[in-house]
């Protein structure tokens, strides 16, 4: 059991994208906690974000990966880019996802980034719009990311076949 635990944790990207230090005032003076925002993929496909709250970093960066790999989604992709254009929303945070040709590499900023890395895609463009919280924007990402369909999947969800919809 432990050894299989050891190759589930080679096989995913682990990044630490935000780490917040936070002071709670006592009578003994000030107790410090802080939280950490990690994504967590595996290169291929599959990618999740998770937040992690303890007295110290790598304990609060363990539960911040372990909550991650609870909430995995698959990312539909086409060749090495998204199928197309999707706006992913979460509070006041808005992030822009546009394909790419192959070639162009990843256009994004810092959170977006650790995303789109972790998820494996490989040609992308990205606009983040609204806030610049890092919680807010990495989420928004991952919900653009988890609406997106490829023209296959439209066409099962329907019952018809590709050509049908293509016209």
């Amino acid at each position: 059991m432990q050894r299989r635990e050891r190759e589930q944790d080679n096989e995913f990207i682990e990044k630490l994208v935000y780490v917040n230090r936070v002071a709670k005032v006592v009578k003994g003076g000030k107790n410090f906690r802080f939280t950490a925002l990690m994504v967590v993929g595996d290169g291929a496909g599959r990618v999740g974000c998770g937040m992690g709250k303890a007295a110290e970093i790598p304990e609060a960066i363990r539960k911040g990966v372990e909550d991650a790999k609870k909430h995995l989604i698959t990312v539909s992709t086409k060749d090495t880019t998204i199928p197309h254009e999707m706006t992913g929303i979460f509070g006041k945070g808005q992030v822009l996802l546009m394909p790419a040709p192959e070639g162009t590499g990843v256009i994004a900023g810092g959170p977006v980034r650790a995303v789109i890395e972790a998820a494996g895609i490989k040609d992308i463009r990205t606009k983040s719009i609204g806030t610049n919280n890092p919680i807010n924007v990495v989420r928004a990402t991952i919900k653009g990311l988890s609406e997106l369909r490829t023209l296959e999947e439209v066409a099962k969800l329907r019952g018809k076949t590709v050509e049908e919809l293509l016209g």
